[in-house]
């Protein structure tokens, strides 16, 4: 072998070796492909009365849904997201309503969860402030989970926060 030819073989493993890694990082950011398996409508209960979800299927670089909460047949709370896709992957803005559409956040604020990971069916996020990850989990094609957790003794915790099942 030459040593033009060597020189050659070392150029096209480079940029082989370039494109794996590439498409390893852009695959570790996640998309909003990752969450797609939000969509749609579900219902479960929380706190002794109804929960009911939804959400749309990505477009336009976003996923938007909402969360209401019933108590006594009242509005509870109610949670408004919005997924959009940056450079860095899917970030989760979340604000909390009291009925009356109070805001339980500074108007110009919202809880901000950065993506950190995706499985098939399952996503992770952590908030901005690393004090909390969920973990979003179609469990079947009729159940969707949200697991919230919490660092305990330098390591993640999560429990079932809410069970839904696909409203048909």
């Amino acid at each position: 072998m030459t040593h033009f030819n060597t020189i050659r073989l070392v150029k096209k493993a480079c940029l082989a070796f370039a494109l794996v890694l590439t498409a390893t990082f852009a695959q570790a950011q996640g998309t909003l492909n990752d969450i797609a398996f939000l969509d749609g409508r579900w219902l479960g209960t929380y706190n002794g009365g109804p929960i009911e979800a939804s959400w749309t299927a990505p477009k336009g670089n976003n996923i938007v849904g909402f969360i209401r909460m019933i108590k006594d047949d009242k509005p509870a709370l109610y949670e408004i997201f919005a997924f959009e896709q940056t450079d860095n992957g899917p970030v989760a803005m979340v604000k909390h309503f009291k009925p009356g559409m109070i805001s339980l956040e500074e108007k110009e604020v919202a809880d901000r969860y950065k993506f950190i990971e995706a499985k098939k069916n399952q996503a992770l996020f952590e908030k901005d402030d690393a004090s909390v990850r969920i973990i979003y989990e179609r469990r079947s094609p009729t159940q969707l989970v949200i697991q919230r957790g919490k660092k305990e003794n330098d390591k993640w915790s999560f429990v079932d926060l809410f069970i839904f099942n696909k409203i048909p």
